[in-house]
């Protein structure tokens, strides 16, 4: 996602500050000449004052998905003492707009799992923030791309278990989007305007269980697939026991995120959707063969 953006903003004039704690992992940056890349502790205010010193707009697109332990302190650090240490530089320095990516069901009270609820707790702290911030929320759904740990984890799983892949939460319901569009949608806000102070669900054009990403996938890959479905009992056992192997390709916090539909809520529903922003959002099926099929042997 942070690539993606840094291009967009890059090929539309702007000027970029990336801050990092490993500054090798932005090597692919380094070609786009405005963008200067800061590293440092990302969790010192005194480090993000002077990344953010002279700035117009502030990005946070900091998240994590897994992480150690079983109590949610990495997901409480990641999410909520940044945002929090994030706020405090940008109130030190001035800079008056924040556009901050959340998740969709992101829900303080309410999140089934430390990522949804840490999400939340960040949402909060945002739109808590003085006055004279204005800022931007984005709720997306699942993202996918070239690059995503969605359509590959899933047709590397596919490929080491000769197809075989016992799901948990098959029927969970998502609406995938292509990261480019998460990528312009961010874009289109980043002056304010009509985006000022609003809160958008990013979703894709349609909606797919678990289960039919895998099979989209594995259809993409050129690989055989015989999915199905665990009962709950055992899909939190398989979050238990895989949360123990290097990578942690699915964890109990992931079941628990699963518990609820990442789909948006549609018309009527206080937050706006892509549409508003005017972005036709492009499907999954679309795209995943580009990065996905097979390639052939001369």
């Amino acid at each position: 996602m942070g690539r993606e953006l840094a291009v967009r903003l890059v090929r539309r004039g702007h000027q970029l500050r990336v801050a990092t704690r490993a500054a090798a992992r932005a090597d692919e940056l380094l070609p786009l000449s405005s963008v200067e890349v800061h590293e440092g502790d990302v969790y010192s205010v005194d480090f993000l004052r002077s990344c953010l010193d002279g700035c117009d707009v502030a990005i946070n697109l900091v998240g994590v998905l897994n992480a150690p332990g079983l109590a949610g302190a990495g997901f409480r650090r990641a999410h909520v003492q940044f945002t929090a240490a994030l706020l405090a530089a940008i109130a030190e320095t001035g800079v008056p707009r924040l556009l901050q990516m959340s998740a969709l069901n992101a829900d303080a009270q309410r999140g089934r799992s430390y990522y949804l609820r840490t999400k939340g707790e960040a949402e909060e702290l945002v739109r808590n923030a003085p006055a004279r911030l204005d800022w931007t929320i984005f709720r997306p759904s699942v993202i996918f791309g070239s690059d995503d740990s969605l359509t590959n984890r899933f047709a590397t799983l596919l490929r080491l278990s000769g197809g075989w892949l016992p799901l948990a939460r098959a029927h969970a319901r998502f609406a995938p989007i292509h990261v480019g569009d998460v990528a312009e949608a961010f874009v289109r806000a980043l002056s304010g305007g009509a985006t000022s102070r609003q809160i958008y669900e990013l979703c894709g054009p349609q909606v797919l269980t678990l289960e039919q990403i895998v099979q989209l996938t594995a259809a993409a890959a050129g690989r055989s697939c015989h999915a199905w479905g665990l009962p709950d009992a055992l899909a939190w056992l398989q979050g238990l026991a895989m949360q123990c192997l290097p990578g942690k390709p699915f964890s109990l916090d992931n079941y628990r995120s699963l518990l609820t539909d990442s789909v948006c809520h549609g018309a009527g529903h206080e937050a706006p959707g892509i549409g508003t922003l005017g972005i036709e959002p492009i499907s999954l099926p679309a795209l995943a063969p580009q990065w996905l099929a097979p390639v052939p042997r001369r």
